[in-house]
């Protein structure tokens, strides 16, 4: 197949490149500098002279307080720009595969979200990313994920490991509970649905659930740290508070893979172990 995959240069983004690129397919990798994908023309432009048969959209704004004062450049790019993407797909028969986030949920159920459960999103980072989920349109295929890392870009693994690393204080939420989500599993799950072209909702997370303390641990323990020495604190405590809500709860499952009989995620202190070698040995 040929493949475009847009905001290639972030943290999903650009495993998602190096798994199809992996697997033989053409890949076009385009960064926000390549294809803004907020510009219709630019996107139109784009799809009609590569011509892909998948079109993976990556791009996100995420800065999630920043969202939260300033709603208009998440819109811009979570939702506005899915629209161009879902018109490009259309128009020139290209599968759109998008990706979206726990953030869609209020936080408040006790158990695990499916994919059927009801968006009620707490926060306008949250808000932005369910409208473009809803700009896809059913033809394509939407991939929910959470407290996403890997080895590129900014991420819990990696600012817990330098945070051990410096001595400085691990303080770590311990009333907020998710799916830790690792890029390259991620990568090859969009790569198994894209290949079939299925339509829908899937949530894509590894298996288990933590708190974002119990995740610190994990952490120090893959690393050979102490983990004993992350403190545990409540959401209140933060210091500065944070501009946008958290959801309490946005731990997913993965229903809908088991009910396609695709594999799930494996459980997410297997690839923990790989990242914290891989980034260890700098």
């Amino acid at each position: 197949m040929r493949v475009l995959v847009t905001g290639a240069a972030g943290q999903l983004g650009r495993e998602v490149a190096a798994r199809f690129a992996a697997s033989g397919h053409e890949v076009v990798a385009a960064s926000r500098r390549d294809l803004d994908v907020s510009r219709r023309g630019q996107v139109l432009g784009a799809a009609g002279s590569i011509r892909p048969d998948v079109l993976v959209n990556c791009a996100a704004h995420t800065a999630v307080d920043a969202c939260e004062t300033d709603p208009a450049p998440a819109y811009e790019v979570n939702a506005w720009a899915v629209r161009h993407l879902a018109e490009a797909s259309r128009r020139f028969g290209a599968h759109l595969c998008h990706v979206s986030t726990d953030y869609v949920f209020s936080g408040d159920k006790d158990q695990p979200y499916h994919e059927w459960d009801r968006p009620d999103p707490r926060s306008a980072y949250g808000a932005s990313k369910l409208a473009g989920e809803r700009e896809a349109g059913e033809a394509a295929t939407l991939v929910r994920t959470s407290w996403l890392c890997g080895r590129h870009g900014s991420n819990a693994v990696g600012t817990v490991l330098r945070l051990a690393a410096e001595g400085g204080p691990l303080r770590f939420v311990a009333d907020q509970r998710g799916s830790p989500s690792f890029a390259p599993d991620v990568a090859a799950v969009i790569e198994r649905l894209c290949a079939h072209r299925m339509p829908g909702l899937y949530h894509v997370a590894n298996q288990g659930q933590v708190s974002r303390y119990q995740f610190a641990r994990e952490i120090l323990a893959a690393a050979g740290h102490d983990a004993d020495r992350v403190v545990p604190i409540t959401t209140a405590e933060l210091k500065p508070p944070r501009a946008a809500p958290r959801p309490a709860n946005s731990a997913l499952e993965n229903r809908a893979l088991g009910l396609a009989g695709l594999a799930r995620p494996p459980d997410f202190r297997e690839p923990l172990k790989r990242l914290v070698a891989e980034l260890s040995a700098g």
